[in-house]
């Protein structure tokens, strides 16, 4: 763990916003020069606090207005392997997040669909076929309100 200041914070915080500011926007914002502003996010980038930069994707406009959360439980974990139903369902491409989780499911899915007659489409003929699953529990998502993170 890096020991971060209220610029790196700052930073941080706006690149979040916008992955694309340029460094002299950024050392305008935060009182630093464009090479000292780019010498800070190397350092960041450098050390492991960016994975990356992707886009926000707009589902809606995308034709995909259904995102269902599923709980998975797994029928009997013996009979396949955790990383071989990671693999198979990660290539489902409705599904856009996998996270294996403790509690009364093994994992939780985030499925999107461009309606409900394709998302029971997707349940029926994609995911409830998968090898070693047991139930499933969907709650449909209602709204959506992105917050600041920690360091937001």
């Amino acid at each position: 763990m890096m020991d971060l200041d209220e610029i790196d914070r700052g930073l941080i915080r706006a690149l979040a916003q916008d992955a694309q500011a340029s460094a002299g926007a950024l050392g305008r914002q935060f009182g630093l020069s464009q090479p000292a502003a780019w010498r800070r996010i190397k350092r960041l980038r450098e050390a492991g606090v960016f994975r990356g930069v992707r886009l926000d994707l707009d589902k809606a406009a995308l034709g995909f207005s259904v995102t269902v959360f599923l709980g998975v439980k797994l029928a009997t974990k013996g009979r396949i392997s955790l990383e071989d139903f990671e693999r198979v369902v990660a290539a489902i491409p409705e599904v856009q997040t996998v996270e294996h989780v403790l509690g009364m499911y093994d994992y939780r899915l985030r499925v999107v669909a461009r309606d409900i007659p394709d998302f029971e489409r997707v349940l029926r003929r994609r995911l409830m076929t998968l090898p070693g699953v047991g139930s499933v529990d969907a709650n449909v998502l209602l709204s959506e309100e992105r917050r600041p993170g920690p360091l937001g």
